[in-house]
């Protein structure tokens, strides 16, 4: 399974959209301040993810996410995401 997924910085409200396979270890990777862009942003929160059979399709979705260049787009699919697990 790959993921595509969304966090939202509590310090700022920025949001970083990214793409892995395993998810629980790349949050704990931007939670723990090692990734670039998202260390100076914590603390963070996981706000939205989707699953996808191929890192092609994650990659698609990211890049899809990114152009729109919406915030207003980012906040809706995290007030209309629906996680049953």
């Amino acid at each position: 399974m790959f993921y595509c997924y969304i966090l939202k910085s509590k310090k700022d409200n920025s949001f970083y959209i990214g793409q892995c396979e395993d998810l629980d270890y790349r949050i704990s990777k931007h939670f723990e301040g090692l990734s670039k862009y998202t260390a100076t942003k914590r603390p963070l929160r996981l706000a939205y993810f989707e699953v996808f059979q191929t890192r092609q399709k994650a990659i698609y979705r990211e890049r899809q996410i990114k152009a729109k260049k919406s915030k207003k787009y980012i906040e809706f699919l995290i007030a209309n995401w629906q996680f049953c697990g």
